[in-house]
């Protein structure tokens, strides 16, 4: 089991803990580890640094200045089996970005797969992968992608 700190990146303060989660799964860290925004208690933090040591994974971010949350949905209790992975179409300049896709794992191994790949499939399309994130808040990894021409 692994324990997973998100730390605010700023020296002058010594890296104050934000989050703290015990007991966490192996995969869902490799998971958190992939992506480049995390969203929690209504605020958005950019991924700048990680660190791994023997028994804990540090995940340094900053607020994210220029993002905000768009979704203020709150989720506790999923209506859906397994890990929820949204994909949405990103657009230069747009506030919000629609939903494409929605899949369905059983496994974080499998949602790292998504995550960690530069391109991927939808309906048939090919998409390339723009940035990703965990929106805690909601319970879901989001990859934003545009469809290649």
């Amino acid at each position: 089991m692994e324990y997973l700190e998100y730390r605010l990146y700023d020296q002058e303060s010594n890296f104050p803990v934000l989050y703290q989660y015990e007991n966490m799964d192996s995969g869902e860290v490799s998971s958190r580890l992939l992506c480049d925004y995390f969203i929690k208690d209504g605020q958005v933090f950019e991924k700048v640094s990680t660190a791994v040591g023997p028994k804990e994974v540090i995940l340094f971010v900053t607020e994210a200045e220029d993002e905000e949350v768009i979704n203020e949905e709150r989720v506790t209790c999923p209506d859906w089996e397994g890990i929820r992975l949204e994909i949405r179409h990103y657009k230069e300049g747009a506030v919000y970005y629609p939903v494409v896709k929605y899949l369905h794992f059983s496994s974080h191994g499998e949602v790292s797969l998504y995550l960690a790949s530069d391109s991927f499939c939808v309906d048939g399309s090919e998409w390339r992968k723009t940035s990703t994130e965990i929106d805690e808040n909601r319970k879901v990894f989001v990859i934003y992608g545009e469809p290649m021409k």
